[in-house]
């Protein structure tokens, strides 16, 4: 039977394995959270509610058709955590990471399956890269555990309850996961400004991309003599952070500006750049919410959709087109309108299949978000377009923001979402590839011919 099992899986390319992976995962959180003992006394959660809730913690998305602190017992908590812990380091970094611990050696196939998972070209320095990706995750989430844990205890009455508090919001930020178990997000802090800060930073290094944080570590830890002076960050890394720092300053600016008149009216300026700031932040992936969002208005809820659409950046916690999809369509239509055929940006110039690929995965993710958007205003027709278009937004992104509509929806609409969420942390590339199987090379060529455009 395993001998079938292997050969069977042998004939499937990494994108079908990682995803056959990330449903078996999905499979066992279902299993973990149907434990006894994993819910409060008394709470009965109905069995695509469960499920609804392991997608949505393997994905790291954090929409929830049940209150997380009404709902699960202290155990609860940490199986939670757990599931939010696999699901945002990534399943073939964590396996990888415990085959590594029982002195396994990892092997070709298990090597392709870590760069179809976190998207790398090569085969070399893997084992590497997810030794780097497990020490350096472990170690932002205990030392945002240990400063929000400490800090809490001014709210909270004993140290345990404060640093269950720290560690679930370090873990849940970390991860990108968006949910909470204060009963209502991070809006008991709208006014502290410090856990803002914190949640913003431990968002943004969980969705900023693996590799930039291995190469800042080994900018800032290396040897000055051993840098030789001349240390150049890949343009993974530079285009990636331009990018997120744009739309960080992007989304702040136009929350402000929208806002002014509305919800931020007769608001402080110092509170009403922060709750602009943290929303902001929080699209790349957060999902956590410092108020509710459903008081933005009409063009504001659209920004965030669309930012919330674009998501985090690639080999990261978060889902959504990617950061660098994002600015690689910016680039080409702005190279293409001047003219110029090739791409180029900090003294490099782009590959066109990865121009082209950036391309595939925008009008993939446009079609199936405006599919999803269809079949919701059918099966919910009782729900607003505007939020629809936001929760379909988040899910893909896997963000986790919601106007609240989440445990309205009916079986299908669950479904649609769960899928959406699924594909948003899988990655739009495995998707592609689940369906068209491995790339392969023609063998012959048709005379080519030009086509009217435009």
């Amino acid at each position: 039977m395993w001998i079938k099992l292997r050969g069977w899986l042998n004939k499937r390319t990494p994108a079908q394995v990682i995803s056959g992976y990330y449903l078996l995962a999905v499979s066992v959180a279902v299993a973990l959270l149907r434990l006894p003992g994993v819910h409060l006394p008394g709470v009965e959660v109905a069995f695509i509610d469960t499920v609804f809730t392991a997608v949505s913690a393997v994905s790291v998305t954090g929409l929830t058709v049940v209150e997380i602190s009404e709902t699960y017992s202290l155990f609860g908590y940490f199986v939670i955590m757990f599931i939010l812990q696999f699901g945002g380091i990534g399943i073939m970094a964590l396996g990888t990471f415990f085959w590594i611990l029982l002195g396994r050696k990892i092997g070709l196939r298990s090597r392709r399956l870590i760069m179809a998972d976190h998207n790398q070209f090569a085969l070399s320095g893997l084992v590497n890269l997810i030794r780097e990706i497990i020490k350096i995750i472990l170690v932002i989430e205990l030392v945002g555990a240990f400063i929000l844990g400490f800090h809490f205890l001014k709210y909270y009455g004993t140290w345990e309850e404060a640093f269950l508090h720290g560690l679930f919001a370090a873990v849940s930020a970390t991860t990108n996961g968006g949910m909470s178990i204060t009963g209502n997000s991070l809006v008991p802090f709208a006014n502290d400004y410090f856990v803002q800060l914190i949640n913003i930073i431990l968002i943004t290094l969980g969705a900023i991309g693996f590799p930039v944080l291995i190469e800042v570590k080994e900018y800032l830890f290396t040897k000055r003599s051993e840098l030789h002076y001349s240390y150049r960050f890949s343009l993974f890394t530079k285009l990636t952070t331009v990018t997120y720092g744009c739309l960080l300053i992007f989304g702040t600016l136009i929350i402000l500006v929208l806002e002014f008149q509305h919800y931020l009216k007769d608001i402080p300026w110092h509170k009403s750049f922060f709750y602009a700031f943290f929303q902001s932040a929080t699209t790349r992936s957060g999902g956590l919410s410092t108020m509710d969002v459903s008081e933005f208005t009409m063009p504001t809820l659209l920004i965030l959709s669309f930012l919330m659409f674009i998501g985090a950046s690639p080999s990261s916690v978060g889902g959504g087109i990617r950061t660098t999809t994002f600015a690689l369509n910016i680039l080409f239509i702005y190279h293409f309108a001047k003219g110029n055929r090739e791409v180029k940006i900090f003294r490099r110039e782009l590959h066109e299949a990865d121009i082209l690929k950036s391309l595939v995965i925008t009008i993939l993710a446009s079609g199936m978000c405006l599919l999803s958007v269809m079949i919701l205003s059918i099966t919910e027709s009782h729900l607003e377009l505007i939020e629809i278009i936001f929760e379909v937004s988040s899910a893909f992104g896997t963000t986790g923001l919601s106007m609240g509509i989440t445990p309205e929806l009916s079986s299908i609409g669950k479904t649609v979402i769960m899928l959406l969420m699924f594909i948003g942390r899988i990655g739009l590339t495995s998707f592609i590839f689940i369906i068209g199987g491995k790339m392969t090379k023609p063998n012959y060529h048709y005379p080519k011919e030009r086509v009217i455009i435009g």
